[in-house]
């Protein structure tokens, strides 16, 4: 497979070339590191988020927009399809670079940029690790990253500054929404993962997921986004053989389930790390098992989205 940040950059070379047509904004720092803004101080919008949610899965997955309904009232969904789940969702797409400084800056980094580090569990389980000269890592938070950050990707990443490309955005922009709707299908696969399944027995992978209103209060973007998916996300696996343990892969098992996710992180004081990773999990999952059964687990909860957004 050719290197998932070559393949990105050309996306985030779209981003920038029709950066006013997105309404995102894209500058050079000081060290010659490139951010885009895709939705903390620029507006962003649902095409912005969509192209987002491509460089973060570098180009192997399919991502659009339907108008499907939510509590019998139009609302818009993302869908996304890969034929690549463990590399795509897992090695790119997934939230597992932490961005914590001492100058108070906190965010999340997503990406193929991860596949240059290759730290992470997955990185062994899927056997797919990264060599490129550029390394694109999403960044969410809602202030932009400086150089202090830049550097600290460049050397984890072992490229120069200059082949830093950091597309950030607010959890609670509406790029933020569109994208973490994009995630279902990746909670899915990471949640197989997790219980001992082999990400790379799983053939393909499909999401839909809710896109949650646009907040400026990022406490509650966090809480809707995942409601978004942990009550609304619906995923399709074909995988390569059967198991006793896809009942578990739903947010369904969850001992709390029903509680929304603003009472879930008010109780772990709002540390989203001291949140078990159990409870990221898309509502309802159809494993298809070639040669094999077809399993259904798992419900969404619409009563429960149409609360959490605000519907009156």
């Amino acid at each position: 497979m050719e290197s998932i940040n070559r393949t990105a950059i050309e996306l985030v070379d779209e981003a920038l070339d029709f950066a006013g047509e997105l309404d995102v904004a894209g500058y050079e720092l000081d060290n010659g590191a490139t951010v885009i803004d895709f939705g903390v101080d620029a507006t962003g919008g649902v095409e912005a988020g969509l192209l987002l949610a491509e460089i973060q899965t570098a180009g192997l997955a399919s991502v659009n927009t339907r108008l499907g309904e939510l509590a019998g009232a139009p609302r818009e969904y993302v869908e996304l399809s890969t034929d690549h789940p463990a590399v795509a969702l897992l090695c790119a797409q997934k939230a597992g670079w932490e961005l914590t400084f001492d100058d108070g800056f906190d965010g999340l980094g997503s990406g193929p940029a991860r596949a240059l580090v290759g730290q992470e569990t997955e990185f062994e389980r899927v056997g797919y690790y990264d060599e490129a000269e550029f390394a694109t890592l999403a960044v969410e938070s809602a202030t932009l990253p400086d150089e202090t950050v830049a550097e600290h990707v460049a050397d984890l990443a072992e490229v120069d500054p200059e082949g830093v490309f950091l597309p950030t955005y607010a959890t609670g922009s509406m790029a933020g929404s569109v994208a973490t709707a994009a995630r279902a299908a990746e909670l899915a696969v990471f949640r197989l993962l997790e219980v001992g399944y082999e990400p790379t027995d799983v053939l393909h992978a499909a999401g839909s997921a809710p896109i949650a209103p646009a907040t400026h209060d990022e406490a509650l973007a966090m809480g809707r986004t995942n409601d978004a998916l942990a009550y609304g996300g619906r995923v399709h696996l074909q995988v390569a053989r059967d198991d006793d343990r896809f009942e578990q892969i739903v947010s369904t098992v969850r001992e709390d389930y029903g509680t929304p996710f603003v009472e879930v992180f008010d109780d772990a004081e709002w540390d989203f790390y001291a949140v078990p990773e159990s409870v990221f999990a898309p509502a309802q999952v159809t494993v298809d098992v070639v040669d094999g059964p077809v399993y259904t687990v798992g419900e969404t909860d619409e009563a429960l989205l149409a609360d959490s957004f605000g519907y009156r």
